[in-house]
């Protein structure tokens, strides 16, 4: 896939320049991403009615194409940039010790498809009773409360849950900190309901070789594939070089959604993707190309960065489940695949609701570098 850093290209940059689970189980359980989605504003989005309708609450709308970012800005000097209809957001600038800012986030832009990737998105499964599944696929821009001198929270809404589920994600910017949250709500009466999904987030790095890992001693683990969909980042030629086994089943797998189809998998697979262990390391290198779902890790880890000479504190909330991927330090420093990603997930182990019972989980991206 060919692909562009944010920098090059013409199109975006001058856009963006202004619950009880126990028990894990070795099943990596599908998960179908939703595409692109959609808000119900007639297309190409009407700019104007969202300025008239949201406006004031330190979020400016701009068009790009038939889409739309919501410009989210604090009077610290905090930024955020949300994409309307998808909901990923593609910029967190942080206020740090310097008086400046700096971009925290890592995202491209696919150039075959015209799409973004990175930045920090969303993904949930809801399967009902008799197996029938449903994911958010149509977003709505519900509200937007607060004020650039404190916080400013934009809340979406799911449009297309059949009455029986209700899914709001919503994102928050503070001072020091970007909150991303999904909260779904079970309305049925007898149904019990299952989620999987993840937040899935691609901290920029000056390079994955001079990135650490500060606080994941002793958490178990479970090694397996990155997780593939349309809005993650990962070099085409990952697994090719890695001593380990996954080159043979990333070859297998890269053509294909991501994860075994229908919950099958055959031996190799089971054998070839889950590599059982506990962390040994509470400084953790993340120079060699790896991903894993920790599944014991604590609820705040920090990811420190000696080249841009920064941290971020990622704080988990609601979700048991820890991803990390590294694409490892084989590319260019400050290079479109000089990137960590870190995600909040059920994959292994999926969150049960029962009848009227809700559920909410959540990322924190803590700016500690004041």
């Amino acid at each position: 896939m060919a692909m562009a850093t944010m920098a090059s290209s013409p199109f975006l940059f001058s856009k963006f320049r202004s619950c009880s689970c126990t028990g894990y189980n070795k099943r990596v359980l599908p998960l179908r991403v939703a595409a692109v989605a959609s808000i119900p504003f007639q297309q190409p989005i009407n700019v104007d009615y969202l300025e008239q309708e949201f406006g004031g609450h330190g979020v400016i709308f701009q068009g790009i194409g038939g889409d739309c970012v919501a410009k989210m800005s604090l009077d610290n000097g905090s930024k955020a940039i949300l994409m309307l209809p998808s909901g990923l957001i593609a910029s967190y600038k942080a206020t740090m010790w310097h008086g400046g800012t700096v971009e925290l986030l890592q995202s491209s832009v696919s150039q075959e498809a015209n799409t973004i990737q990175g930045g920090v998105s969303v993904a949930l499964e809801c399967l009902g009773e008799e197996q029938v599944s449903w994911s958010p696929s149509n977003w709505a821009l519900h509200d937007i409360t607060g004020s650039p001198q404190d916080s400013i929270r934009v809340e979406l809404m799911s449009t297309d849950s059949h009455d029986m589920v209700q899914v709001k994600y919503i994102v928050t910017l503070q001072d020091n900190v970007l909150i991303s949250q999904l909260m779904v709500s079970n309305n049925s009466d007898s149904s019990s309901l299952q989620l999987s999904g993840y937040i899935l987030s691609h901290l920029t790095v000056s390079s994955p070789d001079a990135t650490f890992a500060v606080g994941l001693e002793r958490s178990d683990f479970f090694g397996r594939l990155p997780i593939l969909t349309s809005s993650a980042i990962i070099p085409p030629d990952y697994g090719q070089k890695s001593p380990s086994q996954f080159s043979q089943l990333w070859k297998q797998m890269a053509s294909n959604d991501w994860g075994p189809k229908n919950g099958h998998q055959t031996k190799t697979e089971q054998e070839e993707e889950m590599e059982e262990g506990e962390e040994d390391d509470n400084y953790k290198n993340l120079r060699e190309q790896m991903c894993r779902i920790y599944t014991s890790a604590p609820r705040d880890f920090t990811i420190i960065d000696r080249g841009r000479r920064n941290s971020v504190v990622v704080g988990r909330d609601g979700f048991e489940e820890l991803y990390i991927f590294s694409p490892g330090s084989s590319h260019e420093y400050y290079s479109e695949y000089a990137f960590v990603c870190v995600g909040q997930s059920a994959v292994l182990n999926p969150i049960i609701l029962g009848p009227k019972e809700s559920w909410t989980g959540g990322q924190r991206l803590h700016n500690p570098n004041l």
